[in-house]
């Protein structure tokens, strides 16, 4: 046990992307990604999504781990192992929706367990693992969520039905964005994105915008660096002055 002091550069962030099917999310975390880190071969993918992750390989040279049904929490906590343990820097994992609804994931566990309510005692311990899993790793992490509209259905007031649409839901456990360094939710096909929870303070009441790498360079992790670096050369550029200045006084900032 100790005491240190507080730093960015100790934090791993955990980054949330939302959005109905083709709406991006793939594309927008890998370029997402390799802002943070500048090196495609640090960013592993895990992919859920029939080799979408694949795709894009025309970016750069980011590893994949392709997962295929059944999609239990324990073999995504495998995969997440597996990357911690292979050097990678950032971890997308592409969709945690499969854990959760997918053939084998924790709806289909509960069904076949009987589909009760005390039949969730046995799935949350091993859903909770993998959360836990991304909460823990050394990675930053980035995961995909799907979203879907959802509907009620009403009485009006004569009486008839009618379908209401209430807008759309994450296809995962409710209350996972509260675990979220940041939250990104993108809304439409042309890609735009806006923040539901930001702890960073960077994207919040901001204006909706299109993801790409240097959204991940606004990532307090990089700013942390950048303003290492600025000082850095700033310190260079005032020592090369007084150097320049005969009997000047050695003294840097």
């Amino acid at each position: 046990m100790e005491i240190k002091k507080a730093s960015k550069k100790e934090a791993k962030l955990r980054i949330g992307l939302s959005g109905a099917s083709g709406f991006g999310k793939t594309y927008s975390a890998l370029l997402m990604a390799y802002g943070m880190t500048e090196d495609w071969s640090k960013i592993c993918v895990i992919d859920t999504e029939n080799n979408s992750a694949s795709l894009y390989s025309n970016l750069g040279n980011y590893n994949v781990i392709d997962l295929q049904a059944p999609y239990n929490p324990e073999k995504f906590i495998e995969a997440i192992k597996l990357a911690e343990n292979s050097g990678m820097e950032i971890l997308v994992i592409d969709s945690i929706s499969s854990e959760w609804q997918a053939s084998g994931g924790c709806l289909d566990i509960h069904e076949k367990l009987g589909g009760r309510w005390q039949d969730w005692a046995k799935v949350t311990p091993r859903h909770q693992s993998f959360i836990d899993a991304i909460l823990l790793s050394k990675l930053h992490v980035i995961t995909c969520v799907r979203r879907k509209i959802e509907y009620s259905l009403d009485t009006d007031s004569n009486g008839r039905s009618k379908v209401t649409k209430l807008g759309t839901k994450e296809q995962t456990r409710e209350g996972f964005e509260y675990e979220l360094t940041v939250n990104f939710e993108i809304i439409n096909e042309n890609h735009l994105a806006k923040s539901s929870k930001d702890r960073t303070g960077m994207f919040s009441n901001k204006p909706e915008f299109v993801i790409n790498s240097s959204t991940g360079v606004l990532t307090p992790i990089k700013q942390e660096y950048y303003s290492k670096f600025r000082l850095l050369f700033m310190r260079l550029i005032f020592s090369l002055k007084l150097d320049a200045c005969p009997g000047s006084i050695s003294l840097l900032v």
